[in-house]
């Protein structure tokens, strides 16, 4: 046996394959972060979607009352995800029983959002409230 000092077959097989498994270890982490990046993305992407959905109902004095109302957001928008809205806006609460033209009213506005993630329809509802006055053809003709 020679003095010469190195590294054996079996030693270089053992190393390589705990290597191995060291490597598709963090593969396999990789793989996940990059899944779950993806979803916070889109999840991300829906909450601006929403709120600016949400803004323009609030801010809409003509939207009509107790009609569910829906649409789909433009692609351009969305970054290609498929996502779209549904809307329902009821009176909350009248100042008086017979409201006149001038008066108060609280409306409330539901709001829900929807999106396809992994051939799964996922959504979250939104809820609000809004102050706005009476105008005189909100207000119903006596019979």
């Amino acid at each position: 046996m020679s003095g010469k000092r190195g590294f054996t077959l079996l030693e270089m097989i053992v190393a390589t394959t705990i290597m191995g498994i060291a490597v598709a270890g963090l593969m396999s982490g990789i793989s996940s972060s990059t899944r779950n990046a993806a979803r916070l993305r889109d999840y991300d992407r829906v909450v601006q979607l929403a709120r600016l959905r949400m803004n323009g109902l609030l801010t809409d004095p003509r939207v009509t009352l107790n009609a569910p109302q829906e649409g789909l957001f433009e692609p351009a928008i969305t970054g290609g995800l498929e996502c779209g809205w549904r809307a329902q806006v009821t009176v909350a609460e009248k100042a008086s029983p017979s409201p006149a033209a001038g008066d108060y009213v609280l409306d409330r506005i539901q709001l829900e959002i929807w999106w396809m993630s992994g051939g799964q329809r996922r959504a979250f509802p939104l809820e609000s409230y809004r102050r706005r006055t009476l105008r005189p053809e909100d207000v119903e003709a006596p019979r």
